[in-house]
């Protein structure tokens, strides 16, 4: 009987993995395959209930979606305080040519008995009268992709997912992503911190990742709401605020923007739902699991994204692959919780992996909470044409090119931050 019930076990484990690498290879990228879905209404409460002002907004249907994003889709996000150090590595009053300050700030989060260390790169506006707003984002590759300027420290964790003769640890790899000396000479500081160091992005890296800083980590690793890569990312963009605002007095902490691309972008997402010290939250290309609607199954989908990446959502969103259309929720209810402060959406052309459609939808049905506060959405349910950019309390654009981040974007960026925060 135990052998019978033991073989049932792995016929069932095998039709998953079948139905789920079936799920898996169902990729939509034509708009005419879009399914028909109903979103739920983000302004109507568990009970049935309409919301009628910003009260019921903010003490129950704002408190009812964090829930529903905790439990189902990003995982529980711990109250539990971590101790982290600061350690200053270097300073340079003159870099990029005199333009900045650069600082590198070594993270040390410890629970006493195990650290995982991480490197913040932050460049100040030498030229601004009084604090300057910032710009926070994490770099894929290492804080030495990002600059030509040689003496920056390769970030602590990529030994982990990085082979010693990966090309990625050439100096400015991803420069053209960081545009340090437009970003400074606009005014604004910018700061970055290698992602890898809060998670390591590959399955299996947990172990090495801030989650296994926490005093139920075991017990967590058996719940269904428990965080993973996204919710500890997430976490991590609050702790570079929290380093900004309590120690460096030339930036103004009520005036930080948060940056996310790609997967980062969805992280970010997340953490501007819970974190209303952005003021700013910009979602590049974040398509599945960020700012596009998952009821439209398009480009990558559920089933594609937690099977290929198992480490950044909770066990509890698996049950949502290839059934979107019983999600009881959409991410353009996570976009509405950053009402009332400023969000911003940006697509690629070529970049149908990510549905623009998706991603322009998501942000343009925040629009009823951003009424509630007196505020102007997206006016229209039809995206705008390529480079038209919409700079509203919720902002668009959709960009020639591909999966990245652009001079372009950081131009729009740039742009809407000047209106709304500088």
């Amino acid at each position: 009987m135990r052998k019978l019930g033991l073989t049932f076990l792995m016929m069932c484990l095998s039709l998953t993995a079948v139905f789920a690498q079936d799920y898996k290879n169902r990729i939509n990228e034509n708009e005419s395959k879009v399914p028909q879905f109903t979103l739920p209404d983000v302004l109507t409460c568990n009970n049935g209930k309409k919301v009628k002002t910003i009260k019921d907004w903010e003490t129950i249907r704002r408190l009812e979606l964090l829930e529903i994003f905790s439990s189902l889709e990003y995982g529980r996000t711990p109250t539990e305080k971590i101790k982290v150090s600061y350690d200053l590595l270097s300073e340079d009053p003159n870099a990029l040519n005199g333009k900045a300050t650069r600082k590198q700030v070594l993270f040390t989060f410890t629970n006493g008995r195990k650290k995982i260390e991480a490197i913040l790169l932050l460049y100040l506006p030498n030229k601004v009268n009084g604090k300057a707003p910032v710009f926070i984002g994490y770099n894929f590759l290492g804080n030495q992709s990002t600059t030509t300027e040689k003496p920056i420290f390769a970030s602590p964790s990529m030994h982990l997912s990085e082979d010693p003769s990966s090309e990625v640890w050439i100096r400015a790899s991803q420069k053209r992503r960081w545009p340090f000396e437009m970003i400074i000479d606009r005014g604004y500081a910018v700061a970055t911190m290698f992602y890898g160091d809060i998670y390591p992005d590959l399955n299996g890296l947990r172990d090495y990742s801030v989650i296994s800083l926490f005093s139920d980590y075991d017990k967590r690793s058996k719940n269904h709401d428990e965080w993973n890569a996204i919710g500890a990312w997430a976490w991590g963009s609050s702790r570079i605020a929290d380093y900004i605002i309590d120690n460096e007095s030339r930036i103004d902490g009520n005036r930080i923007a948060l940056l996310g691309h790609s997967r980062q972008g969805k992280a970010a997402l997340w953490a501007g739902a819970q974190d209303t010290r952005f003021k700013v939250v910009i979602s590049n290309c974040s398509g599945c699991g960020g700012a596009a609607l998952s009821k439209r199954v398009f480009g990558e989908n559920v089933a594609r994204i937690t099977t290929t990446f198992p480490h950044w959502f909770c066990p509890a969103f698996n049950q949502y692959a290839g059934n979107e259309a019983s999600m009881p929720f959409d991410q353009h209810e996570l976009l509405a919780l950053i009402a009332p402060r400023h969000l911003y959406v940006a697509s690629a052309e070529e970049d149908m992996w990510a549905d623009q459609k998706g991603e322009y939808l998501g942000a343009y049905y925040t629009k009823d909470v951003y009424k509630l506060y007196g505020m102007h959405g997206l006016d229209s349910p039809i995206p705008p044409a390529i480079e038209q950019p919409i700079h509203n309390d919720v902002g668009y654009h959709i960009r020639r090119g591909i999966h990245d981040v652009t001079n372009f974007d950081w131009t729009q960026y740039l742009n809407y931050c000047d209106k709304y925060m500088k």
